[in-house]
C-alpha cells in the first residue's frame, strides 16, 4: 500500500510541477477534443484560453504586489499584534501538497466528479486540478488529527460533492454578472461564502428601506461623471488604501495607478478567455445535445478568472480595512489578518455576483463572511501549526490562513469529523446538505435562480 501510495504520490508532484500553464492547453484541447472539435481549433481555444489565465493572473499579482504592502502597512498602524499569524493560502497548499496521502485523495475527488457527473448529479467538469487542495486540505487534516484515514476519504468525499453542488448552483450568476458562459468555479475560496451570503441576501431582500438601498459602479458613474469610471474608481480606491497605510506621495500614487491599470486591463484579458472558451462551449453544446438530450455542461475552472469585475475589487479593497477592524474588535478572535489580505477578492466575488454588483450590499453581508473567517482560522490554528511543523515548516508561534479550515464550508466539514461524536454528527451534516440539495433543486429550482441571476441583463 505505501508503494503505490509513494508511485502515486511522485507521479502526481510530476505532474502538478509541469504547472498551470503547461497543462491547461493540453486539458482544454482533449475536451475540444472530446467534444468533437477539430484538433486545431481545440488547440488554439486551449492556447487561447491560458493566455487569457496567463494575463489574469498577472493582473491578480499586480493587485497583490499594490495591495499585500498597504495592507501589512495598515495592520502595523492599527497596532494590531495578535498571537495567530495568517502566513496566506500559499503555505497551506505546500502543506497539502506535501501530504502522504494527496495523491490517493486526488484520484478520489477525480472519481467523485466523473460519478456525478454520469449520474447527471452535477454538471460541473473540473479540469482545475490545482485547486484541488482546496478540497484535499480537509481530508488531510483530518487525517492529520485522527490518523484515521476512512475519515480522511470520508471529509474529503462530503468537500468535494458539496463544492460541486455549490458551483452548478451559482454558474447562472457567473454567466449573467461576470460575462463567462457555461463555466463553473468549484474553488472553495470562492464558493464558500455562500453558505452566509445566500440566507443574508434573502434576508435583506425582506427588510423594508434597506432592500431599496444599491450602490453600483453602474450607477455611480452616473452622478460621478468621468470619477465613476471604473479606472478612476480603482485610482481613487488605491491612492484612498495608500493613504490609510500612511505611504508616502509617490507609493500612494503608485498604489492607485496599479489598481487602476487592473481596473481597465481585466476585463480585456477576460474577454480574450471567453474567446477561447467559445468554440469548446459551442461544440459542447453540440455534443451534449445529440448525446445527452440537451443537457448542459460547465467547465470548472479557477476563480481567479472573475476576481478582476470591477465592482469586486471595490469592495475588496473597502474590506480590507474593515477586516483588520474586525481582527481588532471582534471578541475571542486571535487571528491577525495579514498575507490572504491581498486575495480577500476571492472571498467576495461571489458575495457581489450574488447581489448583482450592489457595492452596498455586498459589503454589508461580507462583514459577518469575513468574521466567521478570522473566527474559524482562530480555532483551527493549533491543528495547522502542527501539521505545517510536522511538514517541515517553521514558524514563530501559532499560523492560519483565510483559506483551508477558515472558510466557512471546510470548518463545518473538518469539526465535525474530528468531532468526539462523529459517527453522529457527520451522517446529520450530511441529511442536512441533502435536505439543502432538495429545497434548492426541487423547490427554489435552477429555473427561479436562472430568473434571478438573468435580471442582472436588463438593470
Amino acid at each position: 500500500m505505501d508503494a503505490f501510495l509513494n508511485g502515486a504520490y511522485a507521479v502526481f508532484q510530476a505532474f502538478i510541477g509541469a504547472g498551470a500553464y503547461v497543462m491547461l492547453p493540453f486539458i482544454i484541447m482533449v475536451i475540444g477534443l472530446i467534444f468533437r472539435l477539430p484538433i486545431a481549433k481545440a488547440f488554439k481555444s486551449g492556447i487561447t484560453i491560458t493566455c487569457g489565465f496567463v494575463g489574469i493572473n498577472l493582473l491578480v499579482n499586480l493587485l497583490k504586489s499594490a495591495v499585500s504592502p498597504a495592507a501589512a502597512a495598515m495592520v502595523a498602524n492599527f497596532g494590531l499584534n495578535l498571537d495567530v499569524t495568517d502566513v496566506g493560502w500559499g503555505a497551506i497548499s505546500s502543506v497539502t501538497w506535501a501530504s502522504p496521502i494527496v495523491a490517493f485523495l486526488v484520484f478520489e475527488i477525480l472519481g467523485i466528479n466523473i460519478l456525478l457527473l454520469v449520474l447527471k448529479k452535477t454538471n460541473t467538469m473540473d479540469v482545475d486540478i490545482w485547486n484541488y487542495h482546496h478540497m484535499m486540505i480537509v481530508g488531510i487534516l483530518v487525517f492529520f488529527v485522527t490518523q484515521n484515514i476512512i475519515w480522511a476519504i470520508v471529509a474529503t468525499a462530503i468537500t468535494a460533492v458539496m463544492t460541486f453542488k455549490f458551483a452548478d448552483w451559482t454558474q447562472p450568476l457567473i454567466e449573467h454578472f461576470f460575462g463567462i458562459p457555461d463555466v463553473t468555479l468549484p474553488t472553495i475560496s470562492y464558493t464558500s461564502s455562500i453558505i452566509i451570503a445566500a440566507p443574508l441576501n434573502w434576508l435583506i431582500d425582506r427588510i423594508p428601506g434597506l432592500n431599496k438601498v444599491n450602490f453600483s459602479i453602474k450607477g455611480v458613474q452616473k452622478y460621478l461623471g468621468v470619477f465613476g469610471d471604473p479606472m478612476m474608481l480603482g485610482f481613487i480606491l488605491g491612492c484612498a488604501m495608500g493613504a490609510l497605510a500612511l505611504f508616502p506621495f509617490d507609493q500612494i500614487f503608485l498604489t492607485g495607478i496599479n489598481v487602476a491599470a487592473v481596473m481597465v486591463l481585466m476585463p480585456k484579458m477576460t474577454a480574450m478567455f471567453v474567446e477561447g472558451l467559445m468554440p469548446i462551449s459551442s461544440a459542447a453544446q453540440k455534443f451534449t445535445s445529440e448525446k445527452f438530450g440537451g443537457r448542459a455542461l460547465s467547465i470548472g475552472l479557477d476563480a481567479a478568472v472573475v476576481v478582476g469585475n470591477p465592482e469586486v475589487i471595490t469592495t475588496a479593497l473597502i474590506m480590507i480595512p474593515v477586516t483588520i477592524l474586525l481582527a481588532f474588535v471582534l471578541p475571542g478572535n486571535r487571528m491577525m489578518p495579514l498575507a490572504d489580505l491581498a486575495v480577500v477578492t476571492f472571498r467576495v466575488a461571489l458575495v457581489v455576483a450574488l447581489c448583482r454588483g450592489n457595492v452596498f450590499r455586498s459589503i454589508l453581508i461580507s462583514i459577518p463572511v469575513m468574521a466567521a473567517i478570522l473566527y474559524a482560522g482562530t480555532f483551527a490554528a493549533p491543528f495547522m501549526t502542527e501539521m505545517a511543523q510536522s511538514a517541515g515548516l517553521a514558524f514563530d508561534g501559532q499560523i492560519a490562513s483565510m483559506a483551508g479550515p477558515s472558510l466557512t464550508q471546510t470548518a463545518i466539514i473538518f469539526w465535525s469529523c474530528i468531532s468526539e461524536n462523529a459517527i453522529i454528527v457527520v451522517p446529520a451534516l450530511v441529511i442536512a446538505f441533502i435536505a439543502i440539495w432538495y429545497v434548492v433543486e426541487k423547490k427554489i429550482t435552477m429555473e427561479k435562480i436562472e430568473a434571478y441571476a438573468a435580471e442582472y441583463d436588463e438593470m
